[in-house]
């Protein structure tokens, strides 16, 4: 049975972002659907449908329905193991989902001031303290694992992981907002904009025409 993302507009939702390119990217097949967010009670309603949480994206699969981009990663490293989601090494592996799992709890101050949104103009903002600690804190976070792991291959952990698809929406984030960043990150952020999956969902969120104005307010 094929497996069914159902995910919110490319331009804007990074949360969507994040399973959509580890699945792609992982060569695991599934079926796209799409709900645009915020156009009313009618789209609200079909996500509800979905999931009871309100929120995209959700992983559907026969009776399973997984939410929450990091639990939808998780499970689709269970369900394929073949994919390599995770790294083969344990110390790795509780590496990668530690990295991953601080991308899902923090750096809320970087979210609310760099919101993604492929659209607007390659220009940089005034930043609070706190945005520019969180931007910090993941360049270290990234130095450290390619320092770690870059002979193995262009990725945080080498070969492309959960973690990467994890931060996949950063990387966008730091292009949009001319975010001054190292040689090695900059290194990295090239290597994931190659990625085909990467390159493909920006493709396909340029492409959107929907205008969300609460996104747009910069």
């Amino acid at each position: 049975m094929t497996l069914t993302l159902v995910i919110g507009n490319k331009n804007y939702s990074s949360w969507s972002m994040r399973p959509w390119v580890a699945l792609k990217a992982s060569g695991i097949a599934f079926e796209e659907r799409f709900i645009p967010l915020y156009t009313g009670d009618t789209d609200k309603k079909r996500i509800l449908d979905v999931t009871r949480s309100g929120k995209v994206p959700a992983l559907i699969d026969g009776d399973v329905t997984v939410w929450d981009s990091l639990a939808i990663i998780e499970y689709a490293a269970e369900r394929f193991p073949d994919a390599h989601l995770w790294p083969a090494d344990a110390a790795s592996r509780a590496h990668a989902r530690s990295v991953s799992a601080e991308m899902h709890s923090g750096f809320a101050a970087l979210r609310n001031e760099c919101g993604m949104n492929l659209h607007r103009p390659i220009a940089a903002k005034v930043l609070s303290d706190q945005a520019r600690a969180d931007i910090a804190r993941i360049q270290e976070l990234w130095t450290d694992c390619r320092d770690r792991y870059g002979k193995a291959g262009p990725f945080l952990f080498g070969a492309f992981s959960g973690a990467d698809a994890m931060y996949a929406p950063v990387v966008h984030r730091f292009r949009t907002y001319a975010i001054d960043v190292t040689p090695p990150v900059r290194t990295y952020m090239d290597a994931m904009m190659a990625l085909p999956a990467f390159a493909q969902w920006t493709r396909e969120g340029l492409a959107e025409t929907i205008v969300i104005e609460k996104f747009e307010a910069d």
